[in-house]
């Protein structure tokens, strides 16, 4: 028979004690370098300001709109942080964070300036002579240690990440019955709100720039792909099955998020148009079907059936693992646009005005004017429906399909078009 020297439950109070030593140390850590980065970030924002903002205020270097446009909401973001400071050195972490996440809508300001801050910034730094100058000389201060202005206007974005990261150590490190608790998961939630605007941001960004570069490959403005929430999928080549048993030619095809175009490539001889594209056709997805005709066997490739409500498509790969690439995106992306018109007509079901009664048609003093009224309203109706207008909003040479958002732009008709 063994004794312990411990009283009962001594061991598993030891345990628990440990534990919690062991968060505190964590959080200390965690608390410790927070403080040190907020302080090096507070001064790199000051620089910003007084160097930059302040001083081309006084020399009135750059207008006024322009400034606003490359600096933003910087000096706000300054000065919050600079009360977020205050508290974390003295070691209000709780309270500090959960007063700074109500200016934390100057970050959001900031993220959705940040890719226009950048033209503008590139093309003054083009035009503008005296601006280019007074970059220079700023920029050659000892206390910007080399870093150059496009970087210090990058903080605030990288500081999100910062931010998210020291905040869930922080919470992962605080006992639920500590007053700041509830605090830190506050400020947790806040901050990953910001950072995920800054990823939908840069999706969208990317997704703007393959837009645009595959604009510039098509040759001249027939063919429009700049659309508004038209998103990138992918391109490659296919070979296109003739209905008559013609050779099978090959043809660059661009994916999007509401249609498929298929090109072909300009000669190579042409002195302008040599390395671009000739749109052929715009197929829309929304009401195509797909299937695999004899791509799921072993053989070598394989051949996609595409029907349209008036055009049928076939497309042939002798690469089996190409074509399995093709039909997944095809098919994720004609079921995402699909759903997302099923949601859309119950919407407007359920939107749709009640009948009035014929008490209300006796009360209402010019019939004929309701009726006509309804006339334009129907066809003001069918107008909304048409393509929308080109728009620059909108991502990489390859998306990937979880980047492309599910929501997608009812941009097309129902049969193809032919460029």
């Amino acid at each position: 028979m063994s004794f312990s020297p411990y009283p009962p439950g001594a061991v598993g109070c030891s345990s628990i004690q440990e534990q919690r030593e062991r968060w505190e140390r964590k959080r200390s850590r965690t608390a410790r370098e927070l403080v040190q980065t907020e302080q090096r970030y507070c001064q790199q924002l000051q620089l910003v300001t007084t160097f930059f903002v302040e001083i081309l205020k006084a020399k009135g270097t750059l207008r006024q709109d322009i400034r606003e446009s490359i600096f933003s909401s910087i000096k706000s973001i300054h000065s919050a942080n600079q009360s977020l400071l205050v508290h974390l050195e003295n070691g209000y972490f709780g309270k500090g964070l959960d007063q700074f996440c109500s200016h934390l809508h100057h970050y959001n300001t900031y993220v959705d300036n940040i890719y226009n801050a950048s033209k503008v910034l590139g093309i003054q730094l083009k035009k503008n002579k005296a601006f280019q100058r007074f970059k220079k000389i700023q920029e050659a201060r000892p206390e910007f240690n080399n870093h150059k202005l496009e970087d210090l206007l990058q903080l605030p974005i990288q500081r999100i990440d910062q931010y998210k990261h020291f905040l869930d150590d922080l919470a992962a490190n605080t006992s639920s019955d500590n007053p700041e608790f509830e605090q830190l998961s506050r400020a947790v939630a806040a901050v990953c709100e910001v950072s995920q605007r800054i990823q939908d941001n840069t999706r969208c960004h990317e997704n703007h720039l393959q837009l645009c570069r595959v604009q510039k490959l098509l040759k001249g403005r027939k063919t429009k792909v700049l659309a508004a929430g038209r998103w990138y999928i992918r391109e490659g080549w296919l070979k296109t099955v003739p209905p008559k048993g013609a050779e099978a030619k090959p043809k660059m095809f661009f994916l999007f998020s509401d249609m498929l175009l298929q090109a072909k490539r300009c000669s190579p001889l042409h002195p302008a148009n040599g390395d671009k594209f000739a749109g052929q056709h715009a197929f829309p997805l929304q009401d195509c079907t797909l299937e695999m005709v004899f791509g799921h066997t072993r053989s070598q490739g394989g051949l996609l059936s595409l029907t349209f409500p008036k055009a049928k498509l076939l497309l042939m790969s002798s690469n089996q693992e190409d074509l399995n690439d093709w039909y997944q995106s095809l098919s994720s992306t004609i079921r995402k646009l699909q759903s997302k018109q099923t949601v859309v007509h119950h919407r407007d079901e359920l939107c749709r005005r009640p009948l009035r009664s014929a008490a209300d048609d006796q009360n209402t003093p010019s019939g004929g004017l309701s009726r006509k009224r309804n006339t334009v309203s129907a066809e003001t109706g069918e107008h909304d429906r048409k393509p929308p207008v080109e728009q620059e909003c909108s991502a990489p040479k390859r998306m990937k399909q979880s980047d492309a958002p599910a929501q997608s732009p009812d941009v097309s008709t129902s049969s193809c078009v032919i460029l």
